[in-house]
């Protein structure tokens, strides 16, 4: 078979499937397979392929058949033009998760102009490693600590701030939250915790439930790691400090009234994402 009939054979493959974007996922598959690029699939569409490679090509179909992510099949995500090793022990950075990164880079690079002392940032359920390698990767004189429960995540998180060479801007520690950060001094506390509903993780697309279930579940109301943010972030936050939160898009007023209720934060502000969703709030310690 050549380049073209394996993509024709992929689509037809799939065609009875649910899942979305099948031509894209097909392409990117074989990408992968061949180590080409989209324009060496054009430009070869009529080069054989040898047989290893075509079963190869057919063992992920059956893996995209079976509702694992691409990302997890071809181990990557590209996240603020940068690109991110991803794997079933960790969530695959999202699109919506740029727009809290972009706000903290505003921030930092408003804010902390001077050249000295560095801006000194948590990560709090860092994963992947996507918010933390981003900002190290942006901003250039910082610190930062980024933390997850998962040491595998962990280990993804070191792996990805190697491979875009900001290793040396970044301390990853193993931490339930705040449980092993003793550092209490943070300009910025930023977090994209889990925050599914324990219930609504069930009813997720078939997919997303191939993602880390402890990476989705925010509990019975889905609140339960914004209320250790809020609560506990304050002590780890320099006086005027800010506190970067991602939410799902229909938690805002009830994470604006934590925050009110908490007595320890001003200046609460939402930011929406490109659809016109609630999806990050940023508060300021009193």
């Amino acid at each position: 078979m050549n380049i073209n009939e394996l993509l024709i054979y992929g689509r037809k493959y799939l065609l009875e499937t649910q899942i979305e974007n099948i031509p894209l996922k097909v392409r990117l598959l074989l990408e992968h397979v061949l180590h080409m690029n989209k324009f060496d699939l054009v430009i070869n569409h009529t080069q054989e392929i040898p047989n290893e490679k075509i079963e190869e090509y057919k063992k992920g179909l059956e893996k995209l058949k079976n509702n694992t992510p691409i990302q997890y099949i071809t181990n990557n995500q590209e996240f603020m033009k940068l690109n991110f090793y991803v794997d079933e022990n960790v969530l695959i950075p999202q699109p919506d998760t740029e727009i809290l990164v972009e706000e903290v880079l505003k921030y930092a690079n408003i804010a902390h102009k001077s050249k000295t002392p560095p801006i000194k940032i948590l990560d709090l359920c860092t994963g992947s490693g996507a918010i933390a390698v981003s900002l190290a990767k942006y901003i250039d004189n910082c610190e930062i600590t980024a933390t997850d429960i998962s040491n595998k995540a962990l280990q993804i998180a070191k792996l990805n701030a190697e491979k875009n060479q900001v290793h040396k801007k970044i301390n990853f520690i193993e931490s339930n939250m705040f449980e092993n950060i003793h550092t209490k001094d943070f300009d910025i506390i930023v977090s994209n915790p889990p925050y599914i509903e324990t219930n609504t993780i069930y009813t997720l697309d078939a997919e997303v439930q191939k993602e880390p279930k402890i990476a989705l579940d925010g509990g019975i109301d889905g609140l339960d790691f914004y209320k250790i943010i809020i609560n506990t972030g304050y002590i780890y936050l320099k006086n005027s400090g800010k506190l970067f939160m991602e939410i799902g898009y229909n938690q805002k007023d009830k994470i604006f009234k934590l925050i009110a209720d908490s007595n320890l934060f001003i200046n609460t502000n939402c930011i929406r994402d490109l659809n016109g969703n609630n999806r990050v709030i940023t508060c300021e310690k009193k």
